[in-house]
């Protein structure tokens, strides 16, 4: 039975058909939080709607392509979305607490911590936290790129048992629905990498998230062994009664059997890598087949540079990533050592502790 859910309500729910925040729809999205608290359950909303809400602040026709543009729009959009779920929140004796995440928030592993911990003490404050990312001082490189990606990372902070992605179509389909009549809804996926490919292109003219964002979400959440659903939010109203055993209309993606937990969640999604180790078919199969720790002597390439401790990716030949991990050796002490057997990596680092360049606690495999 799920104790604490993830939902996730994007703009194109949100937004008005004639531009600006539908209040209705705040409405509706409140209204199932308040029942679902109702037994028992705790309620973490990840909302877009900053930009959508901007837009209709403004009078504008649509979002501004430029960024300083966009992040404007934001700014002022954010404080016009806060308030009116106050607003709705507060009919319903809830309390509402913003939460605005930049990506440099959880590649810090300290910054990460803080920002489970302040979730943590939201929830036991009986509060409903409302996140969404820092749009305002994301900068390109370091942005989730949607909010599906976010309400992925946020379910494994806060060890959520279930992730809802409320969207604009029932779930996901054999093929597009807009184009092939004769296409079917997938109830349930259980392997992700057979599905990749039936995902559409990009969303709505004032959302960033197409099919795909959600089902690279699912993935994450998946591997957290976090169930996912994706719903029409049109039967956002059916999610009280999903709780007391009754059907709900969608794609549910089921967890994965090995799943990712404590750091090595951090290590996988929340950190960025500072470069990358580029590794011979042989690591490959140690690694990814044998659950071995990266060694010297499958070391081929270095990019970038980065220090002890710090996260790097672990890459084939073809560039195609195996793994990530922190890294016991700097970039320039891995540029001396690779290809070479662990009784030379010895000699030539002799404080290195164990023969490890990544150990495989401190690894994540990616395929």
């Amino acid at each position: 039975m799920s104790r604490r859910i993830v939902i996730k309500i994007g703009s194109s729910s949100l937004n008005h058909p004639t531009g600006g925040l539908d209040d209705t729809a705040i409405e509706n999205i409140v209204k199932v939080i308040s029942e679902i608290c109702t037994q028992g359950i705790e309620c973490i909303l990840v909302s877009s709607g900053a930009v959508a809400a901007g837009v209709g602040k403004l009078g504008l026709s649509s979002k501004p392509k430029d960024i300083a543009g966009k992040q404007a729009v934001a700014s002022i959009g954010q404080g016009v979305l806060i308030e009116k779920y106050a607003q709705v929140l507060d009919n319903y004796d809830l309390v509402g607490a913003q939460v605005l995440l930049s990506r440099i928030d959880l590649a810090d592993s300290s910054r990460y911590k803080n920002a489970q911990n302040t979730l943590e003490q939201l929830l036991k404050f009986k509060a409903i936290p409302i996140i969404n990312e820092n749009d305002t001082v994301a900068v390109e490189e370091l942005c989730f790129g949607d909010n599906d990606r976010l309400s992925a990372l946020v379910a494994g902070i806060v060890h959520a048992d279930l992730l809802v992605i409320f969207t604009d179509v029932d779930g996901l389909y054999t093929s597009n629905p807009k184009t092939h009549p004769g296409a079917r809804l997938i109830e349930k996926v259980e392997d992700i990498t057979k599905v990749k490919g039936l995902a559409g292109g990009a969303g709505s003219k004032l959302g960033t998230g197409g099919m795909i964002t959600k089902i690279k979400a699912a993935e994450i959440a998946t591997r957290f062994g976090i169930g996912t659903y994706l719903v029409n939010s049109s039967r956002m109203k059916d999610l009280p009664a999903y709780f007391k055993g009754e059907n709900l209309l969608g794609t549910y993606f089921v967890p994965t059997t090995h799943r990712l937990v404590g750091k090595k969640r951090w290590i996988a999604y929340g950190g960025l890598s500072e470069g990358s180790i580029i590794i011979d078919e042989g690591a490959v199969k140690a690694l990814a087949k044998e659950g071995k720790s990266l060694l010297a002597t499958g070391i081929i390439g270095v990019e970038g540079e980065w220090e002890r401790k710090e996260l790097i990716r672990i890459v084939n030949a073809k560039g195609m990533e195996i793994g990530r991990g922190l890294v016991e050796l700097s970039s320039e002490e891995v540029i001396c050592t690779q290809g070479k057997h662990s009784e030379e990596v010895l000699r030539l680092i002799p404080d290195l502790e164990g023969y490890e360049i990544v150990h495989r606690d401190n690894m994540t495999l990616m395929v």
